[in-house]
């Protein structure tokens, strides 16, 4: 054969002859592994690190002269890395490797060319003219060769390479066919520059089985050096290749998107509540339809079939709302046109109309004189109830307009005050509107929407709740929501007055306190309101209800779940004291606000937290994650006047986090759990803050216009999966107030479907972004209501 001609010397070949050995070794070399690839049933991509290290093997024995013996052997170990290579990279998923730029490789066969002439010097000095004239001829010979060879491997592998180039220019391919020689030596210079340390590395390559290259095949690649590390494939779309099932998927998801309108028509809700629509309250088909209302079932919930899509209209002369503190003291009559509460409650200081504005000189039924002195009289009278401290977070049933709750603020304290939607007319409008925390709904035949044994202290102030009929049902949910050591603060006349009637409800009241193992630590009077409080401690253990003589109210089945709180019947049972010394509830949280940052006590590291990471480590990141979001984006990149901001909600809580990095700021925060995510409500809870369960699908127990700022993080994704994403933007649009903000973060899809939706109800666009198929969306919301009107019969009375 000529190679044996041209490789049998012993030591007799002249120098010039040298350089056309080495390149005719290498010319040979490179149309054996051609005359495989094209006469094999399937091509295997190589991977950049392996062919070039042998390629470079190649150069290095013919500059040693080894026999023909030791090039077969290379030529055989050749043909098995071929078989074992997970696959060559194309050219763009490489641009990231350090080892491979665009400026090394105009430099290389510069490298190239210096290293053999530098081999050549050390043969011989005299004859490197000749050298050199030879080397060049053999090298167009190799050139054309693997021209030709590189044009049938890119012909084979032209499908698998099209989407990794699909973003290069049609003159950058042509150009990478035409210097497709260079490349391959670009390829051998830089293994030779690098092959010292990576031999063992390849050895194991080498004895990898079928399946291994099967696997490495369908991992994502990154190169790192002369070899490439595989990586497990934990998500999709991370690396230089996704999966045929998240392409597809992808794209049907762009078929769907573009299949939506790109312009939407809103009208305007035509229903007897007007601007107080309240769908899930305002159901008069469904209320009409009810067999008895002695439970107060007409005050529940009863939400439509299909949620609204329609828009509800603005009071006539609405203003933007008074800032925090002053609304406290007044808000603008036109933006809650209700006189009928000042007529019949003006005497008690609870709202006057004073011009153009509604004062409330924050009173109430049992507090005429302030609600200030009273709440300090409720400390004098129990020390431990340590308002801020102890006690964080309360629930004040029966609110009327939530002056309780609102001069709690002042005292560090949180309250969750409800009162149902009834005569006293815009109870909870009324205090939304003045900044303080409300939402309308009933003790009637359901739990409250809240896990159990999170609230420190429960209020009642003449609240018209019958606590003890009915084996005081009524009474006993409350005891599934209040702590363990948590106090009941009840401000009735059956307490300081002697009427028949109040007798009879105060001995019904001590015989079922004491049935529920309630201590009654005080009861006392107020001189200056002229009212008596009684306030009660629940207990901390079990050994009162096992010594009781009657089991009434019996003990719930241990089934029963205290937490199950979403359209589950009351139950007349007391739930059980937690005692377990890791379960919720046996111990009381640490004082405010410590409390707000401190890990639960009942989280463990064996419990896997939302985000995957053990539940104390998940809880600390989210913390961290939204303080720096705060801070470094909402704060000061969105263009959000905050003083504007009072009220808020967090459409998709999980930790609280986000509420918790709002501490600072004069603001309230509704956690809001989604039914179908995590329940981490009880977390909430746990760290001093408030929330709710609700299911977005329908709508939420609250008059329109009740937020500043609404925060949906990957909410809308969510929904869309089982909703109509287009009513729950008509939701969003009943709750923000005009000039309120809308903050969310989802897919980018559902970004770009929301914009449209929001663009189209004349809403303000602040900021839009958008990263690795994650976007970001900030909205501000018009006064524009539309013209059009859509009756929605079940809500005409």
């Amino acid at each position: 054969m000529a190679l044996g001609k041209y490789t049998r010397v012993d030591g007799r070949r002249s120098s010039s002859s040298y350089c056309s050995t080495v390149t005719i070794v290498v010319f040979v070399a490179l149309c054996l592994v051609g005359v495989w690839m094209m006469t094999s049933s399937s091509v295997v991509p190589v991977q950049n690190g392996d062919a070039s290290q042998e390629s470079k093997n190649e150069v290095k024995e013919q500059s040693e002269i080894k026999e023909v013996e030791q090039v077969s052997d290379n030529d055989n170990r050749n043909t098995r890395q071929f078989e074992d290579n997970p696959g060559d990279l194309p050219e763009d998923a490489t641009k990231g490797d350090s080892n491979v730029t665009s400026e090394d490789n105009s430099n290389l066969p510069e490298k190239q060319e210096e290293k053999l002439e530098e081999n050549s010097e050390e043969k011989s000095s005299e004859d490197t003219k000749t050298e050199d004239a030879d080397k060049k001829m053999e090298d167009e010979d190799s050139k054309t060769e693997n021209t030709e060879l590189n044009q049938e491997v890119t012909e084979n592998n032209k499908d698998s390479d099209e989407s990794s180039t699909k973003e290069s220019d049609s003159d950058e391919s042509e150009k990478k066919s035409d210097d497709s020689d260079e490349t391959t030596d670009n390829k051998i210079e830089e293994k030779v520059e690098q092959s010292e340390n990576k031999e063992s590395d390849e050895n194991t390559n080498e004895k990898n089985t079928d399946g291994d290259a099967k696997n490495q095949s369908s991992n994502e690649v990154y190169p790192s050096g002369a070899l490439s590390e595989l990586q497990n494939e934990s998500t999709t779309q991370t690396g230089s290749w996704s999966t045929q099932a998240a392409e597809s998927k992808n794209e049907k998801e762009s078929q769907e998107s573009s299949k939506q309108p790109t312009e939407y028509k809103w009208k305007l809700c035509n229903v007897t509540a007007g601007p107080d629509f309240i769908p899930c309250l305002d159901n008069w088909k469904a209320i009409r339809s009810l067999r008895s209302t002695k439970h107060y079932e007409h005050r529940e919930r009863h939400c439509p079939e299909e949620p609204p899509t329609c828009l509800v209209s603005l009071p006539e002369g609405y203003k933007r709302s008074i800032e925090w503190p002053k609304s406290r003291e007044k808000i603008w009559y036109y933006n809650v046109p209700h006189t009928k509460l000042a007529k019949v409650k003006g005497h008690q200081n609870w709202v006057k109309v004073t011009g153009e504005y509604l004062t409330f000189p924050g009173g109430g039924t049992q507090f005429k004189h302030g609600a200030l002195h009273y709440i300090d009289f409720i400390q004098e009278s129990v020390p431990d109830v340590a308002w801020g401290k102890r006690t964080r977070v309360i629930l004040d049933v029966g609110c009327g307009v939530a002056s309780f709750g609102g001069f709690l603020f002042d005292r560090d304290v949180l309250a969750m005050s409800f009162a149902p939607k009834d005569e006293h007319e815009a109870q909870v409008q009324f205090a939304l509107e003045r900044g303080i925390p409300a939402i309308s709904a009933v003790m009637g035949t359901k739990r409250l929407p809240f896990p159990g044994r999170v609230f420190d202290v429960v209020h009642c102030a003449r609240c018209r709740v019958p606590w003890h009929i009915e084996g005081g049902k009524l009474l006993l949910e409350l005891n599934r929501v209040l702590r363990p050591g948590g106090f009941f603060v009840w401000s009735a006349t059956p307490i300081y007055q002697k009427l028949p009637e109040d007798v009879e409800i105060w001995n019904a009241m001590k015989a079922l306190t004491k049935a529920l193992c309630w201590e009654l630590v005080s009861i006392s009077k107020d001189q200056v309101n002229g009212v008596g409080v009684a306030i009660y401690k629940k207990p901390s253990s079990n050994e009162c209800y096992e010594k009781r003589s009657k089991n009434e109210p019996p003990l719930c089945v241990d089934s029963d779940d205290p937490n199950a709180a979403w359209n589950i019947q009351l139950q007349a049972c007391i739930h059980k004291v937690p005692v377990e010394s890791t379960e919720r509830g046996s111990q009381w949280p640490e004082k405010w606000p410590a409390r707000l940052t401190k890990v639960p006590y009942w989280l463990s590291d064996s419990q896997v937290g939302v985000y995957g990471k053990p539940a104390p480590e998940d809880f600390t990141a989210d913390y961290e994650h939204w303080k720096r979001v705060v801070s470094k984006s909402y704060q000061s990149g969105m263009g959000i006047q905050w003083s504007n901001v009072r009220n808020v909600m967090d459409m998709n809580s999980i930790y609280g986090g986000f509420a918790a990095a709002l501490r600072d700021l004069n603001v309230w925060v509704m956690n809001v759990v989604s039914i179908d995510s995590a329940d981490t409500l009880p977390i909430i809870y746990e760290r001093g803050l408030f929330g709710i369960y609700h299911d977005w699908c329908e709508s939420f127990s609250t008059y329109p216009r009740s937020y500043d700022l609404l925060h949906a993080d990957h909410l809308f994704s969510k929904i869309k999966k089982r909703c109509n994403v287009a009513a729950l933007v008509a939701e969003v649009d009943r709750i923000l107030r005009p000039e309120g903000n809308l903050i969310v973060r989802d897919t980018v899809e559902i970004i770009d479907e929301l914009e449209s939706m929001v663009r189209s109800m004349k809403w303000k666009v602040r900021m839009t972004y958008s990263k690795d198929k994650e976007g970001l969306l900030c909205v501000q919301k018009s006064t524009w209501r539309p013209k059009e009107a859509e009756t929605l019969q079940y809500a005409i009375m």
